[in-house]
């Protein structure tokens, strides 16, 4: 009895269609309108400026001025290369950012972990510390004015109670004005670091501390082994994103010395301020912004190489 074997069907490509064509990629046009309220505002209002002002850095643009504005290239930032007072502005710029963030983040990490603790009335420490975090930066500029003011300020009532003197004023001090600014961006801008760090906090199983607790593994220990790689992520994240912010500071500082005394706490978003709205350098200003969106570009970029490297390696 011989067996009549059928021959299998050859097997078609994969990803085409019996007619040998790829098939077509079905797009959903309706998904577009969905995303489109969430993305009209964010053309309109970050990318649609972001490229006029672009723009706006190669013309001789200014206020006042009744002949038309003229392509000038790259002349804008030609100057800028030879303008001493932005390269101090942005010397100024740095050292606050780094001067308000290291130990912006360091008061937030132990006023996480503290919060993090099982105190009594925990609800209510934690709503109070994230007070700062919900003021107007005006407003929380002006009231740091009457905690500075040399007169009747409650700093310098109390260093004359203690006996250490007073009657300094702490904002026009060409050697106190920077420092005293920067005490402020600390106490503003800490309680979002603060809330971040709880968060990551909360999300780390308790029980690996009570069993690193159980092999006798101190405080420190249990800190370095347990908490800080859960939260290392998160410390990387908003230390980027305060740096990114303090850099870009204006209100707060614009409030409390509008760049004084001397320049000393001219940060460059005042700078670009005074250029653009003080002098009517529109042009001049734009350059500037350029220059500073690209110098965050950059390193937010290296930011995210280094975490993606990392991700990797793990």
């Amino acid at each position: 009895m011989t067996s009549v074997t059928e021959a299998s069907p050859p097997r078609r490509p994969a990803g085409r269609t019996p007619g040998g064509a790829r098939p077509r990629r079905i797009v959903d046009h309706g998904a577009w309108f969905l995303v489109l309220p969430a993305l009209l505002p964010i053309l309109v209002l970050s990318v649609g400026p972001l490229l006029y002002g672009i723009l706006l850095a190669f013309t001789d643009a200014q206020s006042g001025r009744t002949e038309p504005t003229q392509w000038i290239g790259g002349l804008n930032f030609r100057d800028l290369l030879h303008d001493t007072l932005f390269w101090e502005s942005f010397r100024i710029g740095l050292v606050w950012a780094v001067g308000v963030t290291v130990p912006q983040f360091l008061l937030a990490l132990g006023l996480a972990l503290l919060l993090n603790q099982d105190l009594r009335l925990r609800w209510l420490a934690r709503a109070l510390a994230i007070i700062p975090w919900a003021m107007p930066e005006v407003v929380v500029g002006i009231m740091w004015r009457l905690v500075y003011n040399p007169d009747a300020g409650i700093l310098n009532e109390t260093l004359r109670d203690i006996g250490l003197g007073g009657g300094r004023d702490w904002l026009s001090g060409l050697a106190t004005a920077l420092p005293a600014v920067i005490v402020v961006g600390v106490w503003a801008g800490m309680p979002q670091t603060t809330v971040a760090l709880l968060a990551g906090l909360q999300n780390t199983p308790r029980e690996l501390h009570e069993a690193a607790a159980v092999d006798g593994a101190s405080a420190w220990r249990r800190f370095r082994t347990v908490t800080w790689p859960a939260l290392r992520p998160i410390a990387l994240a908003i230390t980027a994103l305060n740096l990114i912010w303090n850099f870009n500071s204006f209100a707060l500082v614009y409030v409390l010395t509008s760049g004084g005394p001397g320049g000393r706490t001219r940060l460059p978003m005042l700078f670009a301020y005074e250029e653009a709205f003080r002098y009517g350098q529109f042009g001049y200003a734009a350059a500037m912004g350029c220059v500073m969106v690209a110098v965050i570009s950059i390193a937010l970029a290296v930011f995210l190489a280094g975490r993606l490297r990392e991700g990797d390696d793990a």
